[in-house]
């Protein structure tokens, strides 16, 4: 059950010149509430924004007096623009824990593939995932890929994997060939999480497929309540139901979704 309760900002870093690292004090919604990387917080991005931001939890730990959760956002309009003005100390009206994460239930290895702002999601699981895990990571460009969050996943992870579009860092080209390469050499992961772009998660879900290797992504749709009520995060499934992305969501199995729809 979410609660909404006020938090005070205690870290606030530029990566890029649109993205940034947020640390928030969350009283106790990781001890109590079970928030973990993967869900998202929806904030409320002043007084003029009548909609709340729907903004992915990267990082949780529990903490004394208070929990705390690292936010990486990129500015996209006016309210995450209004989230980047923001300074430490000052408080933000947040709802959460909302949306479901990643099932890391099942003892193995896995193998977490992000693109882009889609990489944040991923970072608790690669840092703390009780398993063996390999990272691909995926950016546009070499400046737009944030290196404090990328060395993290270098850290913890058996191996990480760097591709860009342009060729700036690491493999020249996207995910999704990287994914097969790996795949190829080694298709005994347990499962394949993705979280990115729609057009990255159909083709990193078709390339699972293809080994035979359960995936779940991470969806991105356009959300309003982020609670369900207002069924604007619509998702056609195969079966013809439609789930919705804030409520059933952001995480699904692959096989269900409607990669066509």
């Amino acid at each position: 059950m979410p609660v909404q309760q006020v938090c005070k900002i205690v870290e606030m870093t530029q990566l890029d010149a649109d993205t940034w690292w947020m640390v928030l004090e969350a009283g106790k919604l990781v001890e109590q509430h079970g928030l973990r990387g993967g869900q998202f917080l929806h904030i409320k991005c002043g007084d003029n924004q009548l909609l709340r931001r729907p903004i992915s939890v990267a990082r949780t730990q529990c903490g004394d007096p208070e929990d705390t959760a690292a936010l990486i956002f990129e500015v996209r309009g006016e309210g995450t623009r209004w989230l980047s003005q923001r300074r430490v100390g000052e408080k933000l009206d947040v709802l959460g824990p909302l949306g479901n994460g990643f099932d890391v239930s099942k003892e193995g290895r896995y193998l977490l593939v992000g693109g882009g702002i889609g990489v944040p999601p991923l970072l608790e699981l690669g840092e703390c995932l009780s398993w063996p895990r390999t990272a691909v990571l995926g950016f546009r460009t070499g400046a737009k890929a944030f290196l404090p969050v990328i060395s993290r996943f270098a850290v913890h992870c058996e191996k990480t994997y760097l591709c860009t579009d342009d060729g700036s860092l690491g493999r020249h080209g996207l995910v999704d060939a990287q994914v097969r390469d790996v795949l190829a050499k080694d298709s005994s992961f347990t499962a394949v999480l993705a979280c990115g772009p729609k057009p990255m998660l159909k083709s990193v879900a078709k390339a699972a497929a293809e080994f035979g290797i359960p995936c779940q992504v991470s969806m991105e749709e356009r959300m309003a309540c982020g609670v369900g009520a207002c069924l604007g995060c619509a998702l056609p499934m195969k079966d013809g139901s439609i789930k919705h992305v804030c409520k059933d969501g952001p995480v699904f199995d692959a096989r269900e979704v409607d990669w066509d729809a």
